[in-house]
């Protein structure tokens, strides 16, 4: 039997595995991208009777992989908290799916395994722009302030490695970084070992800085929409820059658009803070996916801007 860990390449993603693997360990082969990449369980090449584990990754959107591994006789532990329609029933199917928006595939992960690594978690909930769950976590796991602003840090700073529209644009392979905290089981003593993490913090700072320097280009009353110039920050900073952009107006959705090859737009969307539902019905309607609070349309045409627009004032206005 082989064994393939597929997982977003985000802070949730990838600390969720790592919890199952301290718990559980495992040789296996690891499949994990940048945190737009979704569409992982395509490149798993299994045979009859090997197990596969999905952490963090929409099951809509790897669908027809699912079916074609379970067609193959391949098992899958699918661990999510992304909106998946018509789960399809199967033996060899085991699904987690839990999509309430103060959810992250992490703190699944941590419920799976009755708390036994919590701060993993709490800095994965923290760097899934869920700061009310990871203070939760954080108060059940006995976590001090101290630690917990440490833990934030590390979630925030692991989650931006994860932003990017191709490797080109990362400021490290996911992978990469998984081996680097594999072989801690505590997640403070990987902050004070690792000094990459600071370098990832320096340079998320940098790029939320230039951010904060652009103007919206659309706002209404329940609404603001930014479009960051086709620069490598700005694809990196988008995600990052849409939960500063909602933590500051919690009352207001927000969408921060950025320019790709072929006359489109990549988009990070995030329903307000105060209300955290609808991004993902929203995003459908232009081709996109995700959650409930954050989702993302990754091929929204130029010439559709004004008609974007409108319909995301129309969403949460008719909301608010």
């Amino acid at each position: 039997m082989q064994y393939f860990d597929v997982c977003n390449g985000d802070a949730d993603g990838l600390f969720a595995l790592h919890q199952l693997r301290l718990a559980t360990p495992r040789n296996a082969v690891l499949i994990t991208g940048p945190k737009r990449d979704n569409a992982l369980l395509a490149r798993v090449i299994a045979s009859p009777g090997d197990h596969v584990t999905a952490l963090d990754l929409s099951f809509d959107v790897n669908r027809a992989a699912v079916l074609a591994l379970l067609a193959r006789g391949v098992t899958i532990d699918y661990i999510d908290h992304h909106v998946a329609t018509g789960l399809p029933r199967h033996p060899l199917l085991h699904a987690d799916i839990d999509t309430a928006p103060d959810v992250c595939t992490s703190m699944l992960v941590d419920r799976r395994l009755g708390g036994r690594y919590r701060a993993w978690a709490v800095a994965a909930a923290f760097g899934d722009n869920l700061p009310d769950a990871a203070h939760r976590l954080a108060r059940l796991a006995g976590i001090d302030s101290g630690d917990e602003a440490s833990l934030r840090e590390l979630g925030e700073n692991v989650n931006y490695a994860g932003y990017g529209d191709s490797t080109d644009d990362l400021l490290i392979d996911p992978a990469a970084l998984y081996a680097l905290l594999e072989p801690y089981a505590d997640p403070l003593d990987f902050v004070g070992a690792c000094p990459l993490l600071a370098t990832l913090g320096r340079v998320r700072r940098e790029d939320l800085e230039l951010a904060c320097e652009q103007r919206p280009a659309a706002t209404s009353a329940s609404t603001e929409v930014y479009m960051l110039p086709d620069e490598r920050w700005a694809r990196r900073v988008r995600g990052a820059f849409a939960n500063r952009l909602s933590r500051e107006a919690p009352e207001r959705a927000h969408a921060v658009l950025t320019p790709t090859a072929g006359g489109f737009w990549t988009a990070s969307i995030r329903a307000p803070l105060a209300a955290p539902f609808g991004a993902d019905r929203f995003c459908r309607l232009f081709g996109g996916a995700g959650r409930a609070g954050a989702a993302g349309i990754g091929h929204l045409p130029r010439a559709a801007f004004d008609a974007f627009v409108a319909a995301f004032r129309q969403a949460y206005e008719m909301s608010a």
